[in-house]
């Protein structure tokens, strides 16, 4: 903390004092709010005073000391009164009322909205003022993190004025009362532990801290799927120890409300929002909120959807419901976000007119303009679910008379789950930009949802973070997704790019070599993944029954879930349009429909999202290269996977000036990823490329020359399995030391791998046959092969599948010397090999020459069977 000038010594010593005090484990300031010295900060005057004394306020003032203190270079301990004396002037804070009640001198806009600011630096004398003004107590904060963030090279300017594009601008959690969080992939929960809320909420604080850097005003605590238990006497005492935590940072929280509470919890016969006695229930709830957290935002609501209860089951609507909560909050201003995520789950796959995609429209568009005034439509941004990419959903078009806001994922569900480097803002400003063309008019979606096109008093954006104790999203980079959320919910006009070089400088470096290449492999990281997932509008070809996470391309066909893409031998897409497909074409305006509904103007990058074309279809938009359909699945999904191993080289180029710590965390996240990427990208080619039967004009799909199969290799305790699904694995097939112990062909060991020519080390040959009664599971096993190709130095991948529930040994060995050892202790999702496992271990600057046996030994533990899929040698890169 940095001191304010001050008379008084006893407060001085105190500011000093907690100052020097330890940090909590996981503050703001290891995020984005870490204050790097920069120049240019000691002209601004450190004689700091608040004109109210409002918490926050006063929060503000705290932050201002702290920033410019650790901005111009200065430490708490060398704060002596040359230091504060050493540019004159002052620096006042306030909210307008306040300036114009005690300092009307002084001149300032006079119609500053609430969360609006305005700074202001005037010099004159040799003195120096700085201003910091806000509509409200809020706005002071929000204009004070504006103010301390670091600008670039162009200067720091004079004034500044910006008001938030929207009123709701939240983050939702779905945090479980014991701790776990449903879709958080950066540890447990900072506000609860073993069903109640946990002791120490500094975090929370910090949490808040960060949020309001980005101006975040509201923070849904609980997850959607789980909410009925926090709805208890008990529990909401401990919620207003949360409120308490985060209100000095103007954050309101607001919980989940599960529309089945008064039956699941309340003892009721019934949760008919229309019944006397459910709307009793809702009402004592809401009154006993409001008694302990009088701030209190509001309640988020997930009904009738994927087994969740809702008012359907009374023939109620989604409005029915909304209405009555909404009522019981407007005396209070708390609001109803009613999710528009409500479909069948169960939907019959041969029906060909059914369609998930259609279900939020064909239920909310009919219900518009009866919603309550303090109801809002959270609508996901696509009409999927978070997928890599998908069209905007119809349904920001279709409700013009009820208050909407997007909701889209912070955390990174369907989009490698904080493993995968993905930079999400891009994807996000395109869906802000849309115009959905309403009536005929430009209504780009930013404008719908912030009230702007219609004229709707409530609206916004809504973020699922689902922040962790794991440095708050587990890695370092992934943090640019919740603070580029912040800076588009505060001003959606602003530039994906430009947000990274913000978060870069603030969080990185301000070097211009790293801010240049951070910023370049963020901005290339969400083409990459779709590149290796699901490119064309195929959605991420993902374990959606499960995982969410590796790939399982058939997980999303044949079931009720509705997420289908219709692949089959002759071509591939889901036919939406009016004239021949399901109909969803026709929910959008006319002019968009128009677009849809054609193949030949449908853009490329959605094409079998709305069409089911044969692998043949050429692409002849810009940027797609006249393909057909097929090539274009092998060559993007190979360059993304290459896209991939350049973001390691990327991140080792600039090691000279990053933090150690840093550099070191990240890099094994990044060479993961390329691993993984792999993984992906030979698990669609594979299956496309057996389904359509068309090969890959450049050989690469199914065909890996620089392989060697485990399956092939002389095995000593290792049995060989089929994967499942059989793509994740290459050639179907990998062995594993946990299965039943495989019995030695007739005549003595298992056969060896076929003689390799040359470098290629493709497969040639098959597994010998099991024979007899299996034996015990083998506690160590081993797969050896002989190197037969050209003498030459080497780079060595070992691809092994990493099982959650033990953690397998695994050392590998060229002619019986040890050359790597390694524990596979990073518990991947899916308890059986698949691609949600599969992992590749790279050993450097080996050198082979004919007859060199490579052999890789492994112990399983536990339920982690230490399965081996191949190796691969890898040439060494030129430098």
């Amino acid at each position: 903390m940095r001191l304010r000038r001050s008379l008084k010594a006893i407060p001085l010593l105190a500011i000093l004092f907690s100052a020097l005090l330890p940090l909590p484990a996981q503050t703001a300031d290891q995020a984005w709010l870490n204050y790097q010295k920069m120049n240019g900060w000691t002209l601004f005057p450190r004689n700091i005073r608040t004109l109210g004394s409002g918490a926050i306020e006063q929060s503000a003032m705290r932050e201002l000391n702290r920033g410019l203190g650790n901005l111009a270079g200065e430490s708490a301990a060398g704060l002596s009164a040359r230091a504060l004396e050493s540019v004159s002037g002052e620096t006042i804070l306030g909210t307008a009322e306040e300036f114009r009640k005690l300092r009307p001198d002084v001149r300032i806009p006079s119609d500053l909205a609430p969360g609006a600011f305005w700074f202001s630096r005037k010099d004159s004398n040799g003195k120096h003022r700085l201003l910091i003004v806000g509509g409200d107590e809020r706005g002071v904060l929000y204009g004070t993190f504006n103010l301390l963030r670091p600008r670039d090279d162009k200067g720091f300017p004079l004034e500044v004025r910006e008001s938030p594009a929207m009123p709701i601008r939240w983050v939702d959690e779905w945090d479980n009362i014991d701790g776990s969080i449903e879709r958080g992939y950066a540890g447990r929960s900072i506000f609860f532990d073993a069903g109640h809320v946990r002791p120490d909420l500094t975090p929370a604080t910090e949490y808040a801290r960060l949020l309001a850097s980005i101006g975040i005003n509201g923070c849904n605590l609980n997850n959607v799927n789980n909410a009925s238990a926090f709805f208890t006497p008990a529990m909401f005492k401990q919620v207003a120890r949360i409120a308490d935590a985060m209100r000095p940072y103007g954050v309101r929280v607001s919980l989940s409300a599960d529309i089945a509470s008064p039956q699941k919890i309340g003892g009721l016969s019934t949760f008919d929002p229309l019944d006397p006695t459910v709307q009793k229930w809702w009402s004592d709830k809401v009154s006993e909120i409001y008694r302990l957290i009088p701030d209190f935002g509001g309640f988020t609501v997930k009904a009738d959807s994927e087994g969740q209860p809702g008012p359907a089951s009374y023939g109620r609507s989604p409005a029915d419901a909304a209405n009555v909560l909404a009522a019981l909050l407007a005396p209070h201003n708390g609001v109803v976000l009613y999710r528009a995520f409500v479909y069948n789950h169960h939907l019959d796959w041969n029906d060909p007119k059914a369609d998930r995609a259609r279900a939020a429209y064909d239920i909310f568009h009919p219900l518009d303009g009866k919603f309550a005034p303090n109801v809002i439509i959270q609508t996901k941004e696509g009409p999927i679910d978070f997928q890599v990419r998908e069209p905007v959903s119809p349904l920001f078009g279709g409700i013009p008379h009820t208050n909407q806001a997007m909701e889209l994922q912070i955390t990174q569900e369907y989009l490698g789950q904080q493993r995968h480097l993905v930079y999400i803002a891009p994807m996000w400003k395109e869906v802000l930009d849309f115009d959905m063309r309403v009536n005929g008019a430009s209504t780009p979606v930013k404008q719908i949802i912030s009230g702007q096109s219609f004229h709707r008093p409530l609206g916004g954006i809504v973020g699922v973070a689902c922040v962790g104790q794991n440095n708050w999203l587990g890695s370092p980079l992934a943090l640019a997704n919740l603070y580029a959320f912040g800076r588009l919910a505060w001003n959606p006009d602003l530039n994906p790019e430009d947000i990274a070089a913000e978060w870069t400088r603030q969080t990185i470096s301000s070097d211009a070599a790293v801010v240049h290449t951070v910023v370049n492999m963020l901005m290339k990281s969400w083409p990459a993944y779709e590149n290796y997932t699901g490119p064309l509008g195929l959605q991420t070809l993902t374990d959606i029954t499960g995982s969410h996470y590796g790939p399982n391309v058939e997980a999303s066909e044949r079931n009720g879930w509705g997420q289908w893409h219709k692949a089959d031998h002759n071509g591939v897409g889901f036919d939406r349009t009016a004239a021949t497909g399901t109909g969803f074409v026709g929910q959008y305006p006319p002019e968009v429909a128009k677009i849809y509904e054609s193949e030949a103007t449908t853009p490329d990058n959605l094409l079998l999202f709305f069409h089911h074309v044969p692998y043949t279809y050429k692409l002849d938009q810009p940027g797609f290269g006249g393909k057909t359909v097929i090539q274009y699945l092998y060559d993007s999904h190979n360059d993304g996977a290459a896209q991939a191993a350049q973001f390691v080289t990327d991140w080792q180029s600039i090691q000279s000036k990053l933090d150690p710590a840093l550099f070191a965390d990240v890099l094994p996240r990044l060479e993961y990823q390329a691993g993984h990427a792999i993984v992906w990208r030979d698990a669609v080619t594979q299956y496309f490329l057996k389904l359509s039967g068309i090969p890959d004009a450049q050989g690469r799909a199914g065909r890996y020359p620089n392989r060697l199969e485990a399956e092939d290799a002389s095995l000593t305790g290792y049995t060989v399995i089929d994967v499942n699904p059989w793509e994740d694995a290459s050639h179907g097939k990998a062995v594993s030391c946990g299965e039943s112990a495989r019995k030695p062909a007739p005549g003595g060991d298992p056969a060896p791998n076929s003689a390799l020519k040359g470098h290629d080390l493709s497969r040639a040959g098959t597994a010998p046959k099991e024979s007899g009664a299996s034996a015990p599971a083998a506690t160590h096993c081993s797969a050896t092969f002989t190197y037969t190709g050209q003498p030459g130095a080497f780079n060595l991948a070992v691809q092994y599948f990493d099982l959650p529930g033990g953690s397998a040994q695994f050392t590998l060995s060229i002619n019986d010397r040890q050359t790597d050892t390694w524990s596979a202790s990073d518990h991947l999702p899916s308890q059986r090999p698949n691609g949600d496992n599969s992992t590749r271990r790279i050993v450097r600057n080996l050198t082979l020459k004919p007859g060199d046996t490579i052999r890789v030994n492994a112990t399983p533990d536990n339920s982690d069977p230490a399965a081996l899929d191949y190796i691969e040698l890898l040439p060494q890169p030129a430098n």
